[in-house]
């Protein structure tokens, strides 16, 4: 009697970091929360200080997370971002809890962040409509 190795079923290596689509999109996200908080709540005796304030607060929010990924990326050079998106998002993504596809992982990364600005855009163009003083 001859045994056979029984053959394994591996899993292709989980990816463990993003597209440059998905920083692309948290930086436009964030531009546009930032534009509509601009031209939506720009109103009053303190509009400068508003304005200076909230730009001041982007700025931090995203500048730490972008001087950490560099900080990661430079870690990381032999990274392949020549992959298209769709195929990125079809692959496994690594996180902590186990792997789940790169789709998933895009969504879970993208959804807060769209979320905020697309109800800060509700909320302004709300304000905008509902006080009467606000247009003027």
């Amino acid at each position: 009697m001859s045994t056979y190795p029984v053959p394994v079923r591996r899993d292709p290596p989980a990816n463990a970091a993003l597209h440059p689509f998905v920083y692309r999109a948290i930086i436009g996200l964030t531009i546009w929360l930032v534009l509509s908080v601009w031209a939506l709540f720009s109103r009053g005796t303190y509009e400068g200080l508003t304005l200076s304030v909230i730009t001041f607060f982007f700025l931090i929010l995203v500048g730490i997370p972008v001087a950490s990924l560099a900080y990661v990326a430079a870690l990381h050079d032999q990274l392949d971002h020549n992959e298209p998106f769709n195929e990125w998002a079809s692959s496994s993504f690594a996180t902590w809890t186990g792997a789940i596809s790169g789709w998933e992982a895009a969504t879970q990364i993208l959804l807060p962040i769209a979320a905020v600005a697309i109800g800060m855009t509700i909320f302004g163009l709300t304000y905008l409509f509902a006080v009467p003083h606000a247009g003027s």
